[in-house]
C-alpha cells in the first residue's frame, strides 16, 4: 500500500510539473531580459544585439536591454551567463567566439559552450573586411600583399574576435605573409588605432568597413567571405587573391544549460518572426548582417559543426592557442 502511495504521488507529481511547463513560458519574462555582450559598444556583436533587443521588447512585454561585458575573448561575459539563474531572464547574445571558436583559441577555458550553453536562437552572419587607412600607400589587395611580403614581421595587423584573429593567420599562410598581430578587446577599438596609424591594417565587420568607407577615413581592400557581397560589389573577395579564404562571422543567442526548453522555444519563436519583418532585416542589411533562421535544436548542431570547424581553421592557420 505505501508503495502505491508513493507511486501515486510520484505520478501526480509530474503530471504536476508537465501542467505546469505550458505556463512557464505564458509568465515569462516576469522581469526585464537581458542581453550580456561579450564586446563592447559599436561592435557589430553590439549593434545587432541592440537591434534585436528593440525588436523583442514588443513582442515579450518587457524590456530587453543589452550589458556589454568584453574582454577574455568573450569569456567574461559567457561566464555571467552560465552562472545565471536558468529562469530566461540573463542571456548571452555572441558572436561565434564565446559560443564556438574560443574553443581553439584559447588552451584554458573556464566553460564549455557546448556543455554550459544553451542555444536558443540564430541571429545572422557577416563576413569581415580587411581594412586599411585612406593614407595607407596600398591602394588594392594585390599591393597590400606586395607591400607586406617586402616588409617580413614589420606589418601590423589588429584584431578584436576570434573570427579577424583567425583572419589574419589566414591571411599569413594563404598569401605567405608575416603580419603581425594586436589584440584589442574589441573590433571597434582595433579600427580606431588604424585610424591613428598605430597599426596598419585590421579585419572590420562588414557593416563597421561600410560606414568607414563611406566616411572616407578607410580603404576596404578585400572581403572574408568566398564570393563578393551584393552589398560592396565592388570589394574583391580574398579568395580571389588567396583562394581557400572562408571566414564568416555569426550571432545567437544563448542561455545557461539549464534553460527551460519552453522558454527556449518561446523566444526562438520571437526572434525568428522579428527576422522575417522587413524593418529588421533591412536595418541587419544596414550592418552587413544577413539573417539566419534556425530552431534551437537545429542552433545547437549548428554550434557543434562550427567548434570544429574553428578546430580546423586555427590548425590549418597554425594559430597556437593562449
Amino acid at each position: 500500500m505505501k508503495t502505491r502511495t508513493f507511486l501515486q504521488a510520484l505520478a501526480a507529481g509530474a503530471a504536476l510539473a508537465l501542467a505546469g511547463r505550458p505556463a512557464l513560458a505564458q509568465t515569462w519574462p516576469a522581469r526585464p531580459v537581458k542581453f550580456v555582450v561579450p564586446f563592447p559598444a559599436g561592435s557589430a556583436t553590439d549593434l545587432a544585439a541592440r537591434l534585436m533587443a528593440n525588436a523583442l521588447t514588443g513582442a515579450l512585454g518587457q524590456p530587453v536591454v543589452v550589458d556589454n561585458k568584453p574582454g577574455a575573448g568573450g569569456s567574461i561575459a559567457a561566464m555571467e551567463v552560465v552562472r545565471a539563474a536558468a529562469d530566461g531572464h540573463t542571456l548571452l547574445f555572441s558572436s561565434n567566439s564565446a559560443m564556438a571558436s574560443n574553443v581553439a583559441l584559447l588552451k584554458s577555458m573556464p566553460y564549455d559552450p557546448r556543455k554550459d550553453l544553451a542555444p536558443v536562437a540564430a541571429v545572422g552572419e557577416n563576413m569581415l573586411v580587411l581594412m586599411v587607412r585612406s593614407e595607407h600607400p596600398a591602394r588594392s589587395l594585390q599591393e597590400f600583399v606586395e607591400q607586406a611580403r617586402q616588409r617580413p614581421g614589420k606589418v601590423t595587423a589588429g584584431y578584436g574576435s576570434s573570427s579577424s584573429q583567425i583572419c589574419i593567420a589566414v591571411l599569413n599562410k594563404l598569401a605567405r605573409l608575416d603580419l603581425q598581430p594586436v589584440p584589442y578587446k574589441g573590433i571597434p577599438l582595433a579600427v580606431n588605432d588604424v585610424l591613428a596609424g598605430t597599426v596598419d591594417a585590421t579585419f572590420a565587420d562588414l557593416g563597421n568597413a561600410m560606414a568607414q568607407a563611406k566616411g572616407g577615413r578607410l580603404r576596404a581592400l578585400g572581403t572574408t567571405a568566398p564570393k563578393r557581397s551584393a552589398l560592396t560589389p565592388d570589394w574583391p573577395a580574398l579568395a580571389e587573391l588567396a583562394p581557400g579564404f572562408d571566414v564568416t562571422a555569426w550571432f545567437a543567442i544563448a542561455g545557461p544549460a539549464a534553460l527551460p526548453r519552453e522558454i527556449a522555444d518561446r523566444l526562438n519563436t520571437a526572434v525568428a518572426q522579428a527576422l522575417r519583418t522587413p524593418e529588421v532585416r533591412d536595418k541587419l542589411a544596414g550592418i552587413g548582417i544577413q539573417p539566419l533562421v534556425m530552431t534551437a535544436p537545429e542552433l545547437k548542431g549548428f554550434v557543434e559543426r562550427e567548434v570544429a570547424k574553428w578546430v580546423r581553421l586555427a590548425r590549418d592557420a597554425e594559430v597556437q592557442a593562449e
